[in-house]
């Protein structure tokens, strides 16, 4: 008895480790580190703008994000200039450049948006509002990417939010509610507006880089970015431009935020492809933290146990979002660059049937699960006959 009791004991063990092995896979790790990653060059963009807005007086976001684009131009746009086929510049300009010049819009507005609301509203709002994408991108995932959520991923969302709260509230109490309230009311109104844009950019982002690829979608926004955040500049930050006393040290800087900025956009379609929209938003919820982090050494910002338990709190979130694959009809990707939505398997076309042939699968699995334990069970008794 006791021998079988020490087997049955192994045998368990044995089963649980496996169930943790299929859930905290290779896979969710590389995700989890690249979402970090983006949140790191997020928070490198946040800190280089707060050294030129609080030392050198510099707020001209169009220059800064024109810079990015062009960045982007000169490396994807160059690329699809050299590319054959239906790939080429002039095939995507023919059939779909009206759509890119409104992608390219829409995420130009967003970035101006969110550096404008600065001058009008608190840290604190901004932080708390620019949440807001993450239900815009999941209903508008709903619509138009057919993505289907389960309960798990809605308990996962609130667990983030909930530690977006709790960093909120380490501000309130170490002080650090910065920024102006001199029209809260359209401040806020601006991170709304941002966020609402920056959700349709980014599932925008996800279907191109998941039907198309990485490479058109940068190389057309870099284009259409850059003519759009120049006709910007031109109108709004003309003067403030021609009024920077230059030296190497706004250069480095601004140099640096390029780069941060460039980084981010080069490689959050490849974190979207391996996830999704919402999943890397959800991991860059952390970006601010980062910062704060970064303010503790550079703005002398006073630390508080909080933003520990913030962070543990949002990557908890974000594991949790990412164990369990959304349900999301089969892509056929048209290059090579495919992806999936949270690395699931490929489900039907329509969401429903998706549905059922999960739980056809997942019937499958623990009838499989049974006759193995049926034959190890056989297998055992056996053993213990021969030894008999």
């Amino acid at each position: 008895m006791p021998q079988e009791q020490d087997r049955t004991l192994c045998y368990r063990i044995r089963e649980g480790l496996t169930k943790w092995r299929d859930i905290f896979t290779w896979q969710l790790f590389k995700t989890l580190l690249m979402g970090q990653g983006l949140s790191a060059l997020i928070c490198g963009t946040a800190v280089t703008s707060q050294y030129l807005a609080s030392v050198y007086y510099l707020n001209t976001p169009m220059l800064q994000s024109l810079i990015n684009y062009i960045l982007l131009g000169i490396t994807y746009t160059t690329a699809l200039i050299f590319r054959r086929g239906d790939g080429n510049i002039l095939q995507i300009l023919k059939t779909k450049w009206w759509k890119y010049l409104l992608l390219g819009l829409t995420d130009v507005e967003a970035n101006y948006a969110v550096v404008k609301a600065y001058q009008y509203t608190t840290l604190t709002s901004i932080q708390l509002l620019d949440c807001f994408i993450i239900p815009v991108l999941m209903i508008l995932s709903w619509f138009f990417l057919k993505t289907r959520y389960r309960i798990i991923h809605y308990v996962a969302v609130c667990i983030c939010l909930a530690g977006v709260g709790a960093m909120v509230g380490a501000d309130i109490l170490a002080g650090q509610d910065q920024g102006s309230s001199s029209d809260i009311l359209l401040g806020d109104g601006l991170v709304l507006v941002s966020a609402t844009l920056y959700a349709i950019s980014n599932v925008c982002q996800e279907y191109t880089v998941k039907n198309l690829s990485r490479v058109e979608f940068l190389g057309m926004v870099g284009l259409f970015g850059s003519i759009i955040s120049a006709i910007q500049l031109a109108i709004l930050e003309h003067n403030e431009v021609s009024k920077i006393q230059w030296t190497w040290e706004i250069a480095l800087i601004l140099v640096g935020y390029a780069l941060c900025m460039y980084g981010f956009y080069s490689f959050m379609p490849v974190v979207i492809k391996m996830s999704s929209a919402t999943a890397v938003n959800l991991s860059l919820l952390t970006g601010d933290l980062f910062s704060l982090f970064c303010g503790l050494f550079l703005f002398q910002y006073a630390f508080s146990g909080l933003y520990i338990v913030s962070l543990v709190v949002i990557l908890v979130g974000f594991i949790m979002f990412n164990t369990v694959p959304t349900l999301n009809p089969a892509l056929a990707p048209a290059s090579d660059e495919e992806g999936w939505d949270n690395h699931a398997a490929e489900f039907d076309k329509d969401s429903t049937q998706g549905c059922v042939d999960e739980i056809t699968c997942a019937q499958a699995e623990q009838d499989q699960i049974k006759s193995q334990v049926n034959e190890r069970q056989t297998s055992c008794v056996v053993i213990n006959s021969v030894k008999m």
